[in-house]
Parts: C-alpha cells; structure tokens; sequence
C-alpha cells in the first residue's frame, strides 16, 4: 500500500494513484469488468462490455448494471482528490437500451464541490455515442483518504 507521505502532489498524478488504489480493492466493479479508462481531478472514464449475465428478460442490459457502472464512475471522480468519498444521494435517467456485447463509457465530470459535498454528473454511451442514462450524484466526504491508507 502507497505511504501518505510518498504520495504525489501534482492534482493528476494524484487522481491516478487514488484510482490504482480504490480499484485494488474495488471486488465490484472488477467482477463486473469494469475498467478505469481515464482519471482526472474530478474527473472518470469508466468502461464495461455488456456481458450475457447482465441481461434481463426482455434482452437489454439491466437497468441495475447500468447504474452501477454510472455509480462507480461517480465514485472514481468524487474520490479524485484522495479525500474519501460517498454517495449521498443520486438519480438515473435511462434514455434508450444496451445490449449484449456493447460495451459502456460512463463518463463522470464535477459540477461542484465545496465544502464536504459536491455534485457530479455522469453520462453513459456505447462506444459509438449513442446515449445511454444520465446520472447525477450527490457526495459527501466522510474523512480520511484512499490511498496510503485503510478504507473507512
């Protein structure tokens, strides 16, 4: 595990170490295939291949899958900065159906922080743009850090 004090302190390479240690432990979004494809200040770019165990009944990714994946890239940003985070509100909109073997961009961008909480909103594609869902969450810091060391 990353030291506090070996940490960097360029607001990039932080967001990047911050991701290599939440994902370490992130047994979620690793079972669902997720992958981390961009991290910045306030700032996600997650990606996940719709896969045949995450289709319903009526043949379209389920909704729950869709939404964990807009989740996890809203946690990857609210947690950018080091500072641990949680969810303390959040709301999806789905717009049109995935399907199996398309893979999903759930991209995450702050809208603001301040103080303890902060706003963030998600968009969920296929990779060739097609909308998906949007999502907004809500966060609030609960103290500590990610990375350098133990999850609150």
């Amino acid at each position: 595990m990353t030291e506090l004090a070996s940490l960097p302190t360029d607001p990039q390479a932080l967001a990047e170490a911050t991701a290599a240690a939440m994902y370490e432990r992130d047994h979620a979004a690793q079972a669902l295939g997720m992958q981390v494809a961009q991290v910045g200040p306030g700032s996600a770019l997650l990606k996940m291949s719709v896969r045949r165990d995450m289709v319903n009944g009526h043949q379209i990714c389920h909704g729950g899958m869709i939404f964990a994946l807009a989740d996890t890239a809203f946690a990857y940003a609210c947690n950018s900065g080091n500072q641990a985070t949680v969810a303390s509100a959040c709301q999806i909109d789905f717009i049109a159906p995935a399907r199996e073997g398309e893979t999903l961009e759930a991209e995450a961008t702050e809208r603001v922080a301040a103080g303890r909480t902060g706003v963030y909103d998600v968009s969920v594609r296929t990779a060739d743009g097609r909308m998906i869902a949007l999502f907004r969450g809500k966060s609030h810091r609960i103290g500590g850090s990610v990375a350098g060391s133990t999850p609150a």
